[in-house]
């Protein structure tokens, strides 16, 4: 029978900070590293698939403060970094899924390229669609082949930032102040997905740590 899974016990700051000081960004680097390893092993070696089932669950479950504390500072293309980012995807489609919905549509329709049906969702999506697709992928990531989830997880964050930018266009006549929330959203799922694909080309080289 598998290990039960175990919430980590929450102390409080101070002594959070006697275990990896804030001034000691190495020792901060190792635990992420570590940590991220650790659980991605966990997952893919559990051949009943709780343990992935679990993970997927758990930001939406349990939030993403936990997580925040040990990856949200790590390298943009490393194990934790990639993790960390593929979190915020799955958080962003629950607590706004009207808007990521809405981007994401316009995106697949203005995009010209094949970033849609390598995300793979269907077309058009709704929010409950596109949050199923984000938990295929992060299953992908702990059960399945890793490049290919990065890969999937990238092509998504490019139609979302087409989307954003399009809308964007939209408002900057008459509400320039929401054109510029748009495009600072959209060179953010751009960067994410420009650090994604690398990371997927780290992990078949073997080099993403």
């Amino acid at each position: 029978m598998p290990e039960q899974f175990h919430r980590p016990v929450r102390r409080p700051t101070a002594a959070f900070d006697n275990l990896v000081a804030q001034a000691d960004p190495a020792e901060q680097a190792r635990v992420a590293h570590a940590t991220a390893s650790a659980l991605l092993e966990r997952a893919r070696t559990d051949i009943t698939g709780e343990s992935a089932e679990r993970m997927i669950a758990f930001a939406a479950e349990q939030g993403i403060d936990d997580i925040a504390e040990l990856w949200a500072n790590a390298p943009a293309r490393s194990l934790p970094g990639a993790l960390w980012r593929l979190y915020l995807l799955q958080v962003s489609i629950r607590d706004d899924a009207g808007m990521t919905a809405l981007l994401y549509e316009r995106g697949r329709v203005e995009l010209r390229s094949a970033d849609a049906v390598i995300a793979g969702a269907p077309a058009p999506a709704s929010p409950e669609e596109l949050a199923a697709l984000v938990d295929t992928i992060l299953r992908g990531v702990f059960r399945g082949d890793f490049a290919v989830a990065l890969e999937r997880a990238a092509s998504y964050c490019r139609v979302q930032a087409a989307g954003a930018v399009h809308l964007a266009g939209d408002y900057e006549n008459t509400e320039p102040g929401r054109a510029g929330e748009l495009t600072r959203r959209a060179l953010r799922l751009s960067t994410y997905a420009d650090d994604l694909s690398a990371s997927a080309v780290a992990w078949r080289r073997g080099t993403l740590t």
